[in-house]
């Protein structure tokens, strides 16, 4: 048997040590073009020992054509696997639609001329000892105005007093005393119970009222349930819309991260019922690895979701999503005036006991006035009357 020339053992060496390289690079595309997760992120990390264990016996063997076949038959099946994920990716994104709620608070600024929201001529209010405020993102057109309306200028955001930091974080910073007020939804038991931990007891202040509404696919034929029917599905109770007059279809019910201030309002709404599991999704996180988080909602004929009506039908304006009445009540500002609508949640403006920059309390009461609730009902929100 005639031996290999050293100058073919060389070329070997080297073309061994280009197919594990481009191997190596063939498993990291996905990852940088797909954001690939879950599963699909051990395939793609299969591949830098998929693709040599097939292509060096190429190099070193002389009788090949059946794996010439082999190793091309399974890069066709790897490429295709490829194809299939990008178009769920894209097909998942293109019907996912996020109801943090999380807006373009860009578009919300105080002091800006092309900014959205609700602009009045008024006085400072104070030019000292300014108030440190922070909201929940469906808020955040209503304390902007706030600001650009009594606050001094110029009043940079998370640079300043005038601070966004959500519901989550928003309750932890007041709860730490590090902001003076914050404006949104009731907090949950745990935020509650943190900042118990913390030695501070919140206050509560409130300045308007907001639904708590439910979507559907606008596709879907259902237009009304009661509220018992919706903690029936949130229960887990009702899994197919045939239950409540609809299509034969299971019911994908979607929820909100804990914490968040729709998901605290869900928990109140369901009352002594208890809440189903969640859809969830895998997630890969570089610092947890593979985790599971609450899936975002996807605008299926099948889906069902909640928010608050303001954040949908002013802030989200999904064409492919439409609210569904409660208890045959429309969620609508009359309906909410008039109190005929059955889950409606005050908003309120947070604060701790305690605080003794005098000019929270100034703050608060010009909320409360004409000119505080003008800006409330002409964002979209409905002001507490007289």
């Amino acid at each position: 048997m005639k031996k290999p020339s050293v100058l073919s053992v060389i070329l070997k060496i080297i073309a061994t040590v280009f197919v594990i390289c481009f191997s190596l690079i063939i498993s990291a595309l996905p990852m940088l073009l797909l954001s690939v997760s879950g599963l699909w992120l051990i395939f793609a990390w299969f591949v830098p020992l998929f693709i040599p264990s097939l292509a060096i016996p190429l190099i070193w063997f002389k009788k090949y054509k059946r794996i010439v076949i082999i190793w091309l038959s399974c890069v066709a099946v790897y490429i295709l696997a490829i194809c299939i994920n990008l178009g769920i990716i894209k097909y998942n994104a293109s019907i996912t639609i996020d109801t943090s709620p999380n807006i373009n608070v860009h578009e919300y600024l105080p002091f800006e001329e092309d900014s959205k929201i609700v602009k009045i001529e008024n006085e400072l209010l104070f030019e000292d000892e300014v108030p440190v405020i922070d909201g929940a993102a469906a808020v955040f057109p209503v304390y902007s105005a706030f600001v650009n309306a009594v606050y001094p200028s110029p009043m940079p955001l998370n640079e300043s007093e005038f601070q966004y930091n959500n519901t989550s974080y928003g309750y932890q910073l007041l709860a730490q005393r590090e902001t003076d007020i914050f404006f949104g939804a009731y907090p949950s038991e745990k935020q509650i119970a943190y900042a118990e931990e913390c030695g501070t007891e919140f206050e509560y202040t409130p300045i308007g009222y907001e639904a708590f509404v439910f979507f559907v696919h606008k596709d879907n034929p259902i237009d009304s349930l009661t509220t018992e029917q919706i903690q029936g599905i949130y229960s887990g109770e009702i899994t197919n819309w045939k239950q409540v007059g609809g299509k034969n279809e299971e019911i994908a019910a979607f929820q909100r991260n804990e914490g968040s201030g729709s998901q605290s309002m869900l928990i109140r709404f369901m009352g002594d019922k208890p809440l189903m599991t969640p859809p969830t999704k895998m997630v890969n996180d570089l610092m947890s690895g593979i985790i599971e988080q609450v899936a975002d909602y996807q605008s299926k004929s099948n889906s069902i979701g909640f928010s608050f009506r303001y954040y949908v039908e002013g802030i989200i304006k999904n064409p492919n999503i439409k609210l569904i009445a409660i208890d045959g009540v429309h969620p609508t500002v009359d309906s909410i005036k008039s109190g005929s609508y059955p889950i409606v949640a005050p908003l309120y403006a947070v604060t701790y006991k305690g605080n003794e920059n005098k000019n929270v309390k100034l703050l608060l009461d010009w909320v409360l006035s004409e000119e505080g609730q003008y800006i409330i009902e002409q964002t979209g929100y409905v002001g507490l009357g007289k």
